[in-house]
């Protein structure tokens, strides 16, 4: 519980989160996400849910976060791969969306920091829609 305050902490807290999220908690998770009113749809596979956007969780092992755009956007998700090694001794361990850590010390706060960054809650709005139109 410690390791999941520490990362909220340290990557919630600063500057780099976009103001536009909502902070709650969804699937057991603390969740970042695009609130009804900006998105009114919701998320497609419940939508009385808002759309999910970053999530934190704690799990067995050491602390998982989720980011969505990380599993819908290819060039991001490379840019993300391209870029741990320079920012962690440690190797890689990612899921669909989401990035495992055992240790805080193996969190590369400032990669991090940058990823959340890169995608807006319009952009994952706009990723998500044109993603959504593909697979009907």
């Amino acid at each position: 519980m410690i390791f999941l305050l520490y990362l909220f902490e340290n990557l919630v807290n600063s500057p780099t989160m976009p103001n536009t999220v909502l902070e709650t908690i969804q699937y057991k998770m603390i969740g970042y996400v695009v609130p009804k009113k900006t998105y009114p749809a919701g998320y497609h596979v419940t939508p009385e849910l808002a759309l999910p956007f970053l999530h934190i969780a704690s799990q067995k092992n050491g602390l998982a976060l989720y980011h969505m755009g990380i599993y819908a956007d290819l060039k991001l998700l490379k840019w993300f791969q391209t870029e741990y090694p320079k920012h962690s001794k440690t190797k890689l361990d990612m899921g669909k969306s989401c990035i495992r850590f055992k240790k805080i010390e193996e969190i590369p706060w400032k990669l991090i920091g940058e990823l959340v960054t890169k995608m807006s809650p319009k952009d994952w709005i706009s990723l998500y829609e044109k993603n959504r139109k593909g697979s009907k």
